[in-house]
């Protein structure tokens, strides 16, 4: 049996510590080999050349260039998959939903005290989400999704007025792109959506912000005990859980600090088991690109009460971890590519 040759990975921060301290971290697994490192991205833009490596970990806030700059043109010029190493600030958080509109793979955050021991506390999601991007794909981004996003069209109305439709959605890694190709299809009347997508407390208000802008729909974070309705999408407030209860004939959230599940916090098992329970045949639910296993189950459960389910197809997905994941459990009624989802639920709901 041929070993797999290890991924070669190229650091890329102006901080000393962190460059030491990530090369020590990924070092250590043996699947994973750190070929060279960079204060800078334009000295990183010579050892890409030179080291030709299989992965970048790139800080997202830089001297001499703009993270965000240099990462638009390495996706033009010589698309490679990126992980960003981000702070977890407000403004790191904006920051990082950019790098990851323009074509990043995913990110770790940078603990705001003490990084060497923060990041060791890291050492194992680094490590895997390294490995995940040297085997994730990778496209050069169309001028398209750099524009700014422009006021929503009014859709044309197609008559969804009651809560008896309910979609449910689940993703990672990829998955901030892929809510938002999905969401900017809705017209502003679609029936509610609820979503789970993973990504660290402080980043939620941000990305839920976001998606709004580029959606018709009203996109928010979800506060405990609301009613869900139509025309709105809801996302868990950071580092929680969403579930939907059913109170009397209308749903609910339910956003609590409960255990991981499946090592996360938000868990798209969580909410597909709660919409099973909830909402049965009813619902329809998505499970979008993302790494692990977080998920499927839930979509079975889904599924198994009546739901029609929908996974993304390998080829469009950045990494076809849960959605495989949901296939091989024989979870998904079908199997699409990214933008055929959003019509795809919308003619579910209307049947």
């Amino acid at each position: 049996m041929m070993l797999q040759a290890p991924c070669r990975v190229l650091i890329v921060d102006d901080s000393a510590v962190v460059r030491q301290v990530l090369t020590e971290i990924l070092s250590a697994d043996p699947a994973i080999e750190v070929v060279g490192t960079a204060a800078d991205p334009l000295l990183a833009r010579e050892k890409i050349k030179r080291l030709n490596p299989d992965v970048l970990t790139l800080d997202v806030e830089m001297p001499r260039m703009d993270g965000l700059a240099f990462l638009e043109n390495l996706m033009r010029l010589h698309p490679l998959p990126v992980v960003m190493v981000s702070s977890l600030t407000e403004r790191g958080a904006d920051t990082t939903l950019q790098a990851l509109a323009l074509g990043a793979v995913d990110f770790v955050s940078k603990p705001k005290l003490d990084v060497a021991r923060g990041l060791d506390a890291y050492a194992e999601e680094i490590r895997s989400k390294v490995k995940m991007a040297a085997r994730s794909r990778v496209r050069a981004i169309s001028p398209a999704l750099r524009r700014p996003p422009q006021q929503a069209a009014s859709p044309a109305h197609i008559g969804f007025r009651t809560t008896d439709r309910l979609i449910a959605i689940g993703a990672s890694a990829g998955g901030t792109e892929a809510l938002r190709v999905v969401l900017e299809a809705m017209p502003a009347d679609a029936p509610a959506i609820v979503m789970t997508q993973h990504l660290p407390a402080s980043f939620s208000t941000a990305f839920a912000e976001r998606l709004d802008r580029h959606s018709a729909m009203s996109v928010r974070e979800a506060s405990d005990g609301e009613a869900i309705l139509p025309g709105h999408a809801y996302l868990p407030a950071g580092g929680r859980h969403l579930r939907v209860i059913r109170d009397g004939a209308r749903w609910r959230c339910r956003v609590d600090d409960g255990v991981p599940v499946n090592l996360h916090k938000p868990a798209v098992d969580v909410l597909f088991r709660s919409v099973a329970a909830s909402a049965g045949a009813n619902a329809i639910g998505a499970i979008l690109t993302g790494m692990g296993e977080d998920g499927a189950r839930g979509l079975l459960e889904m599924k198994q009460a009546g739901a029609a389910t929908l996974a993304q197809d390998e080829a469009s997905s950045v990494v076809w971890g849960m959605p495989g994941s949901a296939v091989r459990l024989g979870a998904a009624d079908e199997v699409l590519a990214l933008d055929r989802i959003a019509e795809r639920l919308l003619s579910l709901a209307r049947s």
